[in-house]
């Protein structure tokens, strides 16, 4: 939050005014579970049901991983979330020369099948769900988790997760994509399809302004890019042929919390409203459910500081209550120590404290939306969803969002945006506590999560014997068969399931897609 002289303004550029009262026409917002769905998606929101707690996590290697997994769901954790490593969540194989020093580092390395089975080792797939946080080589991974499951024999009409697969975000905010867009969109479209008839109980993908508030947009920008893409996937479906009431139940959306407390709150408020009321008007579902934001939300990675880590605990348990009281579906809590390294086992264990003291201790999960009625988070609500369509009017004069992005609207929205943010910080009108201002000169003295070097070692090696034992007249054949469906116009996902089933890597089947597709060069 900035202040100019005298006055308080947000990050999506609202003035706040000293004292709000009742505006004339001022109605009450429909209750809780009726459209247009402000106050909450569920008549009873977290009396009928809690959010889902739901942990990212994953690092060096799959055993590693699966131990932290395990400690999670020990510990009370509600729902998985895997972190890729950065070669997996490129469609690298971890021997690949390209993937050098970065095996394990971000997240846990996925190559084969066999990985899959060993992260999930010990773990019942029917009976938790699980986020994969992937994008450009999403549908390899789902397939990856379906087939494990499926030899364990889990029940797929109700396996239950969601997997990112949010590629237009990749373009304009975070990076790690591989194919050109159209051809990056075909494969969302084909996973929608593939799921539909095969995992109907799975989220097939979560839209997600996380990483563009990440990258510098305000509220106002998350709310309105997040529902822009948002709108194009629903039209890449409708034009592959699937209708609105097949897709849009299965969409969900992820969201940054970050420490303004009551700006937040009504975002999430004012970003279930502009959905619904968009879908009502432009596609006429008949399932009330497609009209529905449902919403996983993360504290802010950006917000956390390596100066004074400690203090991470405080904003992240702050940010935490606004997702709570903007109703969201899910959470995760960032752990104090991010901001130097990748989650240690104790830090992670207090960020999951943090949800659950939130939810057990402090009595805002009695009620729907206990915000509703506060003049200033109605005026709040309302201001954020006039800014937010305004810039989703900007992107659909641009001819939609993947059209914004390709000519780069999108992204110097964004980069403005945090160049202002910048230099408010510098100049100390955003105050950062610990940096800008009650700054402690003292050394940081924390225990930091360390990567075992054996560990990926061991994995880049077992990549490697998995490949000398493969039947290449059998992959071979599996992989001319991707590369003639990628080349035509059918669904990818079976051939890529028979493919995984044969034996090939996600890397190999990553190179047959280069081929067809080309990649993806970033315009400067």
């Amino acid at each position: 939050m900035t202040t100019r002289s005298e006055e308080i303004v947000t990050d999506s550029g609202i003035a706040i005014e000293p004292v709000y009262r009742a505006a004339d026409g001022d109605e009450p917002e429909p209750d809780p579970g009726v459209f247009p769905y402000t106050r909450g998606i569920y008549p009873t929101m977290y009396r009928g049901r809690r959010w889902t707690m739901r942990q990212y996590a994953g690092f060096s290697s799959v055993e590693e991983s699966n131990a932290r997994y395990r400690l999670l769901l020990e510990r009370g954790t509600t729902g998985l979330s895997v972190a890729f490593d950065l070669p997996t969540q490129l469609g690298l194989d971890s021997d690949d020369e390209r993937a050098w020093g970065e095996v394990g580092r971000v997240g846990v390395p996925i190559s084969t099948l066999d990985d899959m089975r060993r992260l999930f080792d010990g773990i019942d797939q029917g009976a938790v769900t699980t986020s994969m946080t992937i994008n450009a080589p999403a549908a390899l991974l789902l397939l990856m988790y379906e087939l494990v499951a499926e030899e364990r024999g889990a029940d797929l009409a109700k396996l239950g997760g969601t997997i990112q697969n949010d590629i237009l975000k990749e373009y304009a905010a975070r990076g790690t994509f591989i194919f050109p867009p159209r051809p990056s969109m075909r494969l969302v479209t084909d996973t929608f399809a593939y799921c539909a008839q095969r995992l109907p109980s799975w989220n097939t993908i979560s839209i997600s302004g996380y990483h563009m508030r990440e990258a510098g947009a305000s509220a106002a920008q998350e709310i309105a890019f997040t529902v822009g893409n948002g709108l194009a996937y629903v039209d890449a479906a409708l034009g592959a042929g699937l209708v609105i009431d097949d897709v849009a139940p299965r969409m969900s959306f992820f969201f940054s919390a970050h420490s303004n407390l009551f700006e937040e709150a009504a975002k999430f408020r004012a970003a279930r409203r502009l959905w619904a009321t968009i879908i009502r008007e432009r596609y006429a579902p008949r399932d009330p459910r497609s009209e529905t934001m449902r919403f996983h939300t993360q504290t802010g990675g950006v917000t956390l500081t390596a100066q004074q880590p400690l203090n991470n605990v405080v904003r992240v348990a702050y940010q935490a209550l606004s997702a709570v009281l903007g109703g969201t579906q899910s959470l995760h809590t960032n752990s104090y120590d991010e901001a130097l390294g990748l989650p240690t086992q104790e830090a992670a264990t207090v960020a999951l404290r943090t949800q659950q003291i939130l939810a057990e201790e402090t009595g805002v999960a009695a009620t729907a939306d206990p915000l509703a009625g506060s003049y200033f988070v109605e005026r709040l609500t309302d201001e954020l969803e006039a800014r937010a369509g305004e810039w989703l009017a900007k992107v659909e004069e641009r001819g939609g969002a993947v059209a914004a992005i390709e000519s780069g609207f999108v992204q110097n929205a964004i980069a403005e945006n945090a160049f202002r943010l910048e230099l408010a910080r510098q100049r100390g009108e955003e105050i950062v506590v610990g940096v800008n201002r009650y700054v402690d000169e003292g050394e940081v003295d924390i225990s930091l999560q360390r990567i075992d070097e054996e560990a990926v070692r061991r994995q880049i090696e077992r990549v490697r014997a998995y490949k000398s034992e493969q039947d290449r007249a059998v992959v071979d054949a599996a992989l001319a068969e991707v590369r003639e469906v990628a080349a035509a116009t059918g669904n990818l996902l079976p051939p890529m399931r028979e493919a995984l089933r044969a034996g090939a890597t996600l890397g190999q089947i990553g190179a047959t897609l280069r081929a067809i597709f080309g990649e993806y060069q970033a315009p400067q």
